[in-house]
C-alpha cells in the first residue's frame, strides 16, 4: 500500500521498512546498511516522511563526541501499527483476487 501527498509517496512499503530498521538499530546509518540503501537516500526518504506527518515520525540528534542517534517517536510507532494492520486486514480480504493473480505471473 502507498499513500500519497500530490506527487510525494507520504507513506509506502520501503518507507515503513526503513522505519522498522531504524527502530532496531537506533541509527539511520544502520537502518540504511541493512536495507542495502545509502545513507543519504535513508535521511531523504525519512525526511519526506517526517514532513508528510502532523508529527515527525522520527527524532534525531545530532553526531559529536558521543555520538548522535534516532528514534521512533509515537507518531512513528504508531504509523507503523497502522501500516501493519492494514496490510493485514487489505491481504485477507483480497486473499481470493492475490490467488488469481499470482496465477498469472510467470515462475
Amino acid at each position: 500500500m502507498r499513500v500519497t501527498v500530490g506527487d510525494v509517496i507520504a507513506i509506502g512499503p520501503g518507507k515503513i521498512a526503513l522505519l522498522e530498521a531504524l527502530d532496531e538499530t537506533g541509527s539511520i546509518t544502520a537502518a540504511a546498511k541493512s536495507l542495502d540503501m545509502s545513507y543519504r537516500r535513508a535521511w531523504l526518504l525519512i525526511d519526506e516522511t517526517n514532513k508528510a506527518l502532523k508529527e515527525p515520525a522520527v527524532a534525531t540528534a545530532a553526531g559529536g563526541a558521543k555520538g548522535g542517534g534516532s528514534a521512533l517517536t509515537e507518531s512513528g510507532r504508531a504509523l507503523i501499527s497502522l501500516y501493519r494492520q492494514i496490510e493485514e486486514t487489505a491481504l485477507k480480504a483480497c486473499k481470493p483476487e492475490i490467488k488469481q493473480l499470482l496465477k498469472l505471473l510467470a515462475s
